[in-house]
């Protein structure tokens, strides 16, 4: 529903998946995952003197693992909290969708991944030859920011946010967060043993959730002066307990500090380190995702999922921008994340049951029409907003609503996100998993980025306003509705784009449910043959 809380498949979940690109390109495969092998099968004498390892042997390393997808969380959780400052600062939509492009990274790191696996310092070691370095950039970055943020943010006195220096800046921001994942990612691998392999997803999805709560839903809290007069202070004060420049020059710092520490204190694990996983090329791998690509059954899967989502596009990119435009404060509608995390853990166990058959995507096509209908539902929530608002904000009953609305809405998009990722892993070629399922991944997150984008750009040519006590003037644009207010008069908005946006995009996914809908399901029905990879000699 909105930046801050919105579960969407490419939002906090932009992780397009693991990168593990070296390929074993030999006769008959040009695949593998080097490192997955090394730990499936190691060297048998290096496993007899080992022996197996209990999680409390690796605890060191675990705990570094969640610290390093904390931070990883941070930046993620701070890029999604710009767009409702944006908001509270009365950018335009056209503004937000330019600033959208910030959340692409993430669904594009499989651009680079394989520069990162293929490219290091063997001495330093293959993952910290990017990680050490990334993070410093990341760290000094964000201290830099810390100085220029406000700057870039307006003062509120006639000179708004500057909002394309915001989306660059914020761009590199993600791009170096998404590269510290790739090796992030990898790291992991062969960090634990294999016996404990298995909680590098743990301290993937628990620390990054962490993180991204840390950057988004503590930090428009503590931003707040209201909520932090009401809940933490004695003395009521204009600015809150924290500023985003405060914010980030303290992560930065902590940035600066983990990483000295990591690049000092821990080695990379050699006895792990595969003897065959000497990157054959790069070049390699891009091949490989363009045969996959050309694929007939993946060409069809691609080109469904990437019009699939535009019928959400409106309820999930504008509404919560919508409701702080209407009077929600931000830091309220970022709170409500938090009983969330229970369910979102919840729901994809239970969902798993529906989606491990051999038809995973059945689900998806059940679960899409309840998720149409939440569009118009949200549009309603938006209506309703400013008829229950009174001094003193809203009342219970109003936020318990929105917090229904949007865990039952939760329902429709975890059945929809675990069926395409159940599928994924159902089809992709066993061979070249890592590189097959996660080209897929990354598509389906594509799918859902730029309708969002698409959906905010459109808010403002679609939205009739009129100005009202002041004659032969228009509110066509930024420079007319002042002309307007000069003149005396007042912009009154007679059809928000918002309201049509949400008819149109229920529109267009019913359409694409009757008529691609089927055919997207059938594809279940490919043979496997259909979907693997032709080997070359």
């Amino acid at each position: 529903m909105s930046p801050a809380i919105a579960a969407k498949e490419g939002g906090r979940q932009r992780r397009a998946g693991s990168h593990h690109h070296c390929l074993d390109v030999g006769s008959e495969a040009l695949c593998g995952d080097g490192e997955a092998e090394a730990l499936l099968s190691p060297e048998p004498g290096l496993a007899a003197a080992r022996g197996p390892r209990g999680c409390r042997a690796e605890l060191g390393s675990v705990l570094l693992l969640l610290a390093l997808y904390v931070l990883q969380g941070i930046p993620l959780g701070l890029a999604g909290s710009v767009p409702l400052i944006l908001q509270s600062k009365n950018a335009s939509y056209t503004e937000q969708a330019f600033f959208s492009f910030v959340f692409w990274p993430f669904s594009l790191k499989l651009l680079w991944a394989p520069l990162v696996d293929a490219v290091y310092l063997r001495r330093f070691g293959r993952r910290k030859s990017w990680l050490v370095p990334t993070q410093y950039v990341l760290g000094l970055f964000m201290i830099y920011l810390s100085t220029q943020v406000d700057l870039l943010l307006g003062d509120g006195q006639g000179r708004g946010p500057d909002v394309v220096a915001l989306t660059a800046t914020f761009f590199l921001f993600e791009f170096l967060a998404a590269t510290q994942d790739i090796a992030v990612d990898g790291w992991a691998l062969t960090m634990l043993s294999r016996e404990n392999v298995g909680y590098a997803s743990t301290c993937n999805s628990v620390g990054q959730t962490a993180g991204y709560f840390l950057g988004n839903v503590l930090f428009l809290a503590l931003e707040s002066a209201s909520f932090c007069n009401k809940y933490l202070r004695q003395q009521p004060q204009p600015r809150g307990i924290v500023t985003l420049a405060d914010f980030l020059f303290f992560w930065g710092a902590v940035f600066l500090i983990t990483t000295t520490l990591v690049a000092l204190l821990k080695k990379e694990n050699k006895e792990l380190t595969p003897t065959k996983e000497e990157t054959k090329g790069i070049t390699d791998t891009y091949k490989l995702l363009f045969s996959i690509i050309k694929m007939p059954a993946v060409l069809t899967f691609c080109l469904l999922i990437l019009t699939a989502k535009v019928g959400f596009s409106a309820a999930d990119a504008v509404t919560g921008l919508k409701l702080v435009e209407e009077g929600v404060p931000k830091e309220h509608l970022a709170l409500l994340a938090v009983p969330m995390v229970p369910l979102q853990i919840i729901l994809p166990l239970i969902i798993s049951k529906y989606t491990a058959g051999p038809q995973p995507l059945n689900t998806f096509y059940k679960a899409m029409p309840f998720r149409l209908l939440f569009g118009l539902e949200f549009a309603f929530l938006v209506w309703w907003t400013p008829k229950v608002r009174h001094e003193g904000g809203f009342p219970l009953y109003y936020y318990a609503v929105v917090l229904l609305s949007y865990a039952l809405h939760q329902v429709s998009v975890y059945s929809m996100y675990v069926a395409v990722m159940a599928f994924n892993a159902k089809v992709s070629d066993p061979l070249i998993g890592g590189t097959y399922m996660t080209l897929l991944n990354t598509v389906s997150n594509l799918g859902g980025n730029w309708p969002s984008t698409v959906a905010l750009w459109l808010v403002d040519p679609l939205t009739a306003k009129e100005c009202i006590g002041a004659q032969e003037q228009a509110c066509g644009d930024a420079a007319a509705a002042e002309l307007c207010t000069k003149a005396g008069g007042s912009c009154v908005t007679t059809l928000d784009g918002y309201y049509v946006e949400s008819v149109v995009c229920v529109i267009l996914g019913f359409a694409w449910w009757f008529l691609l809908g089927p055919k997207f399901k059938k594809l279940q029905d490919e043979g496997q043959s259909s979907w693997k990879c032709k080997r070359t000699n």
